[in-house]
């Protein structure tokens, strides 16, 4: 057990790295679909492209949604982008770089499918070799064809086992042809994406450092709240169920020592323990309200004095200095330059 909670500890302290790992893995899994893909198709001038361009986009856009669905980061995007304003604002750049965040990891299996199904070029031989030139790399004076007749021969190339238009143009230079056209749409496809990848990595810190650095902060420092509210949420849960459990069994224990006369026991220290974790909310209808009131009415990002206090005091268990009181105008002049 305790090599689970190790395991699962390092993976929450570096869920950027491992984030970027299950994107790369989703990456080799969408190349390796692709490879073991069977791509059969229709030959029909109707179907040929609705089903060329639906295997090169179609697929993306799902692997896109699922690095959306597998970051944990979206349900906190979402929460703090539909929040109550309450006492604290929401910053538009820091929403923005959440998603952006979010979005290049999700882009990257995406970006393998489309980079090897051109290069590949199953599906734009497919999807436009009705578009094939005959004029140039066929005989475009072969007679008792009409252009719907011609479409239909065109749109059996993809399938040499019914293609019978071998006097119209020769199928294996037409498939070339689409290839070589699928394989430079692909090439250029991989150095533009090359292209963003490194300008967006490289080049946007250096010209907004400030905000750069700011938006990342924010973005942490929410994620952080969200898990320790959470990691509280859980502890308080747990407390409340101590002590009503105890109390339950109390109250059991102390209707049948009465009827025996017996005098009731003690409570046990660790139940005491757990009432003061409770911090005075020690019902539904306040813990609701409590929830309630986190959700509509945020704390503001200010720590008051005595908070700054403690997290300013020494270390080793010193006690700090001790200063004359300070008047209270003087104590808010201060803290407003501050």
């Amino acid at each position: 057990m305790d090599k689970f909670r190790m395991i699962f500890q390092f993976l929450q302290s570096n869920q950027e790295s491992f984030m970027n790992g299950i994107c790369g893995i989703m990456a080799l899994a969408s190349a390796q679909m692709y490879s073991a893909f069977d791509f059969n198709c229709p030959c029909l001038p109707h179907y040929n492209l609705v089903y060329g361009l639906g295997i090169l986009l179609v697929p993306p856009f799902i692997l896109f949604l699922l690095g959306f669905v597998l970051n944990n980061n979206v349900s906190m995007l979402a929460e703090e982008w539909r929040r109550p304003r309450g006492q604290r604002g929401k910053d538009p750049a820091v929403l923005r770089y959440m998603f952006c965040s979010m979005a290049q990891r999700a882009m990257i299996a995406p970006v393998v499918w489309v980079s090897v199904t051109l290069l590949d070029g199953k599906c734009i031989t497919c999807a436009f070799c009705t578009s094939v030139p005959v004029e140039t790399l066929g005989n475009a004076s072969h007679p008792s064809l009409s252009q719907g007749e011609m479409k239909r021969v065109l749109a059996r190339i993809p399938c040499k086992e019914i293609y019978d238009g071998q006097e119209l143009i020769v199928n294996e230079v037409a498939i070339r042809y689409l290839r070589c056209i699928s394989q430079a749409l692909g090439w250029c496809f991989v150095l533009l994406m090359t292209t963003l990848a490194f300008l967006v990595r490289s080049l946007r810190p250096c010209f907004t450092q400030a905000a750069f650095l700011k938006s990342r902060y924010w973005s942490h420092y929410i994620d952080i709240e969200r898990k320790l509210f959470d990691e509280t949420c859980a502890e308080h849960a747990r407390s409340f169920a101590k002590v009503c459990i105890q109390q339950f069994f109390e109250g059991m224990s102390t209707d049948l020592e009465a009827a025996r006369c017996h005098p009731p026991r003690k409570a046990p220290a660790d139940v005491g323990e757990a009432a003061e974790k409770l911090l005075g909310i020690t019902d539904q209808g306040t813990m609701n309200t409590a929830l309630k009131s986190w959700h509509r009415c945020k704390p503001p990002l200010h720590l008051h004095p005595p908070a700054l206090h403690s997290i300013n005091g020494l270390a080793g268990g010193e006690q700090p200095p001790t200063h004359p009181p300070v008047p209270q105008r003087e104590m808010v002049a201060y803290y407003s330059h501050v």
